[in-house]
């Protein structure tokens, strides 16, 4: 006897007449196919962002909303936990035990300024208020400090106050000694400037103050200068 559910353009002539009933679909083949609609419907909420599945919302079913609104939570709670692990907001004290964790290991995408320092030496002082001031500023940069010789055994005092910029472990400025900083007239916006040419911060600053300041101080300079006239008036004295 002929199979009425075998694929042969006989079968098919019945089927279309009503001779035969349709073709049945094997309960196997609809459970297969009911999960690759599934895993199809999975894949497209997966490889999309926060903000693609809220533009895409009205395209997925009702039985899928639960699912994808689980997910959705889940890529916000990613989200936040990763700029959170981002944000420091304050200088942090080290020692040399905690240099390779802190600053070598930092993780993707840190910069870390470092700051080695000892107490009782003014500018030294003065740097480390101002990078509580930048650190509170800039909370996705890392701001640290440690005693230089509690960080590098036998680190020269000479070359304090010492500022070491790195990004993912690799060192990519250094400031070393007070003249690079310019003394105690230090301000915290020229620091800002020098750290953000260094890459460390991203500054709303449009020149370097310190040019500012220069400027100011040679035009001081040019009225103070006697002029020709001057000198020949006084030569006639």
């Amino acid at each position: 006897m002929q199979d009425p559910n075998e694929d042969t353009e006989w079968n098919d002539i019945l089927r279309k007449k009503g001779i035969l009933p349709p073709k049945e679909t094997p309960k196997e083949d609809e459970e297969e196919e009911q999960i690759l609609q599934q895993q199809s419907v999975v894949k497209t909420y997966e490889d999309m962002t926060l903000e693609e599945l809220e533009e895409n919302e009205d395209e997925f079913s009702e039985e899928d909303e639960t699912a994808i609104e689980m997910y959705r939570q889940k890529r916000l709670a990613e989200w936040k936990a990763n700029q959170m692990k981002n944000i420091f907001g304050e200088v942090k004290e080290i020692s040399g035990q905690d240099y390779v964790q802190e600053v070598n290991k930092a993780g993707q995408g840190i910069w870390v300024v470092l700051h080695l320092y000892k107490q009782g030496i003014p500018l030294c002082t003065l740097i480390n208020q101002h990078l509580s001031v930048l650190a509170g500023k800039f909370p996705q940069t890392k701001f640290l400090k440690s005693i230089s010789t509690t960080c590098i055994p036998n680190y020269p005092d000479r070359n304090l106050p010492t500022v070491f910029v790195y990004f993912e472990g690799d060192m990519k400025a250094q400031f070393i000694g007070p003249l690079v900083f310019g003394g105690m007239n230090l301000k915290v916006d020229e620091l800002e400037w020098n750290l953000s040419k260094a890459g460390a911060v991203k500054t709303d600053l449009e020149e370097n103050p310190r040019k500012q300041i220069e400027d100011k101080l040679m035009s001081s300079i040019r009225c103070s200068l006697p002029t020709k006239k001057d000198s020949e008036s006084e030569d006639e004295d």
